[in-house]
Parts: structure tokens; C-alpha cells; sequence
């Protein structure tokens, strides 16, 4: 009887440990999310790994057309210009200038040319917002004699009839349309390949719990970012584009930009004197990266940029030591475009 008990007793004790191993490796462990970590989620939400286009989802071969189409010259008159000219995936998007030269010979355009990189994720395009989806904002460098310099739609499409490369393309990502090669399914590949340019950082690693993934200083200026009030504008998993705001609520921006035009901003098209000075809030997605700033590229400074808009956003004098932390803080926004996205065909 003493040896039946002893028996149980030993097969209980290893039962009970095999569960505790059990227990220990099998449950995967629940991220503890700090205060901080709590909000930066709620204010800004998770980056999504790319944005689909409800009217016509993404497919491998739509993508694979868009960014044949997105580094290929051929959509400029001359051939001189792709829209990777302006808007480089080798340096974030950008060309680093002010002001990006056009396709026809001294022609410069009149804004600064904001990044592709996570534009997917903006409400709207173009600092003025007059383009309502990517698919939009594709055509009109194109057509604009400025920029791309092509004279209509059918004058590119033509061309690219003739292009036996291109008239395979066409057929493979629209195999349903008859006549494949059209301007709306240009305008919807280079759109599909856009929305697949999302950049994700250290500071969304952060967000889903890895608190060692920011440095002290840079979870400084996340909060010094918040506390001030910067995210009264800069919301959203892009950090902005989700907006329209008058640039300079306190005081007139070109004061403080030194900005040799005074440009009126959505009022220009609308003529609507309530949107005088009014601007798309730019996304802060690699904004290290992407100097010049401001729809005008007037300055070149990062933190001279932070400390123009605590005054003329936020009526508020910013010390060195914020501006150093958010500065910091913008830093871990820096994220990589994948690099198969990036490398030209």
C-alpha cells in the first residue's frame, strides 16, 4: 500500500512539472506597455504594411507596371524627368532641393516636392491638397508643363503603345480591359506601387512594446513633442497629412522662414480668403531625411524648422534642450524603403 501511494505521489509531482515547463515556454509573453508607450499608440496608431486602393486592389503585377512606370523617363516630354527624379527612394523620397527642376530646359516648379514615402497614408496630395488619392496625384506632374511637360493624356498613352515591354505589362496587370494600355490604369499602377512605400522605424517597435527600442533622449522628445503641442497637427500613424492648417497661426511664417515668396497656400486655387495660407500639416516620416522644408524649402535646419514652428504654431518660445529632444525623438522616425521597392528595375 506504501509503494502504490509512493508511486502516485511521484506521478503527480512529474505531471505537475511537465505542466509548469509547459506553462513557461508555451504562453508567449504579454508586452508591458509603459504610460508613454499608451499614448504615443492612441495618438498615433499602428503603420499599416501598405494601403489599399478599395477601387482597384493591389496585385504583384500592377506594382511591378507602377514602378516601371515610377523610375522610366518616358512619361516626360523630353525624356529627361521619371518621377523618381524629384522623388528619389534613394534618398527618401526627395531630390533635396527647393525648388526640383523640370522637364523642358530652366523650368522649375513652385513648390517644394514633398516625399512618396508614406504618402498612402495622407487624406490628400500636393501641399494644397488639390489631388484627392495617389491614383490623382500620379497624372498631374505628368501633364504639367512644368513639371513632366507631356501636352495631354493621349500623347503618353500613344507612346507607350508602341513600347512592346509596356503593351505586355499593360495586358498582365489588366488582363479583364480590352484596350489595357489607358491613362486611369496608368494613373492606378503607379498608385498600387506608391501605396506599397511605407517606411516602418525604431519608433513603431516601440509602439508595439519593445520600450529599448528608443533611446532616454528620444523618449524625452516624444514627450516633450506631445506636452508642447505638436500633436495638435501631427497625429496619425504618418505624423501629419491627415490635415489642413493656416502656416503661421501666431505670426506671418515668411517673418521667420526668410521665405522670398509669400505663397497663399489653398486660397491660390480655391479663392477662398478662409484658406488663405492654409497647407496640408506635412507627415514627419523621415523628416530627417527630407531638407529642404516647408512648401517652400526656406530652411534647411531641422531645429531652426522645430523652433519656427513652436512660435508660429504654438505661440510658444521653445527651449534648446526641447527642440534637442524632439529633434532627437524625429530621429527614430527615420525607416527604410523596402529595398526591392527601391532599386530601380
Amino acid at each position: 500500500m506504501k509503494n502504490l501511494i509512493l508511486i502516485l505521489g511521484l506521478l503527480i509531482l512529474f505531471s505537475c512539472k511537465g505542466n509548469k515547463e509547459k506553462t513557461e515556454t508555451d504562453i508567449p509573453l504579454i508586452p508591458m506597455f509603459t504610460e508613454l508607450q499608451n499614448k504615443a499608440k492612441a495618438i498615433f496608431g499602428a503603420l499599416p504594411g501598405f494601403v489599399d486602393n478599395p477601387m482597384s486592389p493591389i496585385s504583384d503585377e500592377k506594382v511591378l507596371l507602377g514602378k516601371a512606370l515610377y523610375f522610366d523617363p518616358i512619361l516626360s516630354k523630353n525624356g529627361t524627368q521619371s518621377c523618381n527624379t524629384c522623388h528619389n527612394l534613394n534618398t527618401y523620397g526627395v531630390d533635396n532641393k527647393a525648388f526640383s527642376p523640370g522637364d523642358a530646359k530652366g523650368s522649375v516648379g513652385v513648390r517644394n516636392s514633398p516625399s512618396t514615402l508614406n504618402a498612402a497614408l495622407h487624406t490628400a496630395q500636393f501641399w494644397d491638397g488639390r489631388a484627392k488619392s495617389l491614383e490623382e496625384q500620379a497624372g498631374k506632374p505628368i501633364l504639367n508643363p512644368i513639371e513632366m511637360g507631356i501636352p495631354d493624356e493621349n500623347f503618353v498613352i500613344e507612346r507607350l503603345k508602341k513600347n512592346e515591354k509596356y503593351q505586355k505589362m499593360f495586358a498582365t496587370a489588366f488582363p479583364k480591359d480590352k484596350s489595357p494600355i489607358n491613362w486611369d490604369n496608368l494613373t492606378t499602377a503607379i498608385g498600387a506601387f506608391e501605396r506599397k512605400l511605407i517606411t516602418p522605424s525604431r519608433f513603431d517597435k516601440y509602439m508595439e512594446g519593445d520600450n529599448n527600442a528608443l533611446t532616454d533622449k528620444e523618449k524625452l522628445g516624444l514627450q516633450n513633442f506631445i506636452d508642447v503641442g505638436c500633436i495638435t497637427c501631427h497625429t496619425g500613424p504618418a505624423l501629419g497629412g491627415n490635415s489642413f492648417q493656416k502656416f503661421g497661426v501666431y505670426k506671418e511664417y515668411w517673418k521667420e522662414t526668410k521665405s522670398t515668396k509669400i505663397d497663399e497656400g489653398k486660397s491660390a486655387i480655391s479663392k477662398n480668403e478662409a484658406e488663405k495660407y492654409m497647407f496640408k500639416v506635412p507627415s514627419l516620416r523621415n523628416v530627417t531625411k527630407t531638407s529642404p522644408y516647408f512648401h517652400d524649402g526656406s530652411v534647411t535646419d531641422l531645429k531652426e524648422v522645430i523652433r519656427i514652428m513652436g512660435k508660429i504654431q504654438l505661440d510658444k518660445e521653445l527651449t534648446s534642450e526641447q527642440v534637442d529632444n524632439i529633434y532627437a525623438f524625429l530621429e527614430s522616425l527615420k525607416g527604410e524603403v523596402n529595398p526591392e521597392l527601391a532599386k530601380a528595375p
